[in-house]
């Protein structure tokens, strides 16, 4: 049997101190970081998304940071089949992975495992979002209870994007999400062990970690970025609904930028919803991980 290898895990929420602890890991272990944060994959916005500076990044090296385009779609499953090659690459290299970032789903695909899912067509995607647009949550999911009861049970109308992908799969497949989700996981090597550095600061401290932030956003270039993502947007370069247009702050400074906003009200608006969203992470990684 081969020796056990560990892999480190630091998570935690926003504005937490993660990639700080894991630079601090990685200068004793010879480490090497690696991104699980679903906003950070991707190569527009780094300032927004709070991407390593680029000292961090020639002192230590940082793997799948700014890897994909803004209208690539990255789930849990993409996420952890990159991943997998990288960490084994590390390893073979005599070093050691880091993995740091606040998404926990993807976390938990890493650790736990992933049941088979099929990859959704693009036409078949873009077919069942224009059908719900069209027929509105009640009559979509009044479908959905129809053909898959089992999925539906497990849902109500509010519930957007877990009613699509329901749909999208059954669509996709003829075949329920909830059998997919039946499969045997794809678990990970056998001799890889996790070790876990969950960083979850006081309430309060993390809330002015999470106000003070965004202000040095601000003032250092994410106004910039927002400014150029929205024309890439208004341009059709990048599509509607893409990822990172959900980034923490983007729509409000863009409504700032846009005139429907003062300064101080976009940034105070922000923080408020960085500040919730703080919240709902910490409570997740106490539960789940």
């Amino acid at each position: 049997m081969k020796n056990k290898t560990t892999i480190h895990i630091v998570a935690g929420p926003t504005a937490s101190g993660k990639s700080a602890k894991a630079m601090e890991l990685a200068r004793s272990s010879n480490g090497v970081i690696i991104n699980c944060d679903s906003q950070q994959i991707y190569d527009s916005l780094p300032i927004l998304s709070a991407q390593p500076s680029d000292e961090d990044k020639a002192e230590i090296p940082h793997r799948l940071y700014a890897e994909l385009a803004p209208n690539d779609v990255c789930s849990a499953g993409n996420w952890r089949a990159m991943v997998e090659p990288i960490i084994k690459e590390v390893i073979e290299a005599r070093q050691t992975p880091i993995i740091c970032g606040g998404t926990g789903l993807y976390i938990k695909a890493l650790i736990e495992g992933l049941s088979p899912m099929p990859d959704i067509p693009d036409d078949v995607r873009e077919r069942i979002v224009a059908k719900y647009e069209e027929m509105g949550a009640e009559k979509f999911y009044e479908e959905l209870e129809a053909r898959d009861p089992i999925m539906a049970e497990r849902f109500h109308a509010g519930h957007k994007a877990r009613i699509i992908r329901a749909m999208e799969v059954l669509e996709a497949t003829d075949k329920s999400l909830a059998k997919w989700q039946e499969e045997d996981r794809a678990a990970p090597p056998a001799h890889w062990k996790f070790e876990i550095h969950k960083i979850l600061p006081e309430r309060q401290a993390l809330y002015e970690r999470c106000n003070q932030r965004f202000v040095w956003m601000v003032e250092n270039g994410a106004l910039e970025e927002v400014k150029e993502f929205d024309a890439r947007l208004e341009s059709g370069e990048i599509k509607d609904g893409a990822p990172l247009s959900k980034a923490l702050g983007f729509k409000e400074l863009r409504a700032y930028l846009n005139g429907e906003m003062s300064k101080d009200e976009a940034i105070e608006t922000a923080q408020g919803i960085t500040r919730r969203y703080a919240k709902r992470q910490t409570t997740w990684f106490r539960n789940q991980l």
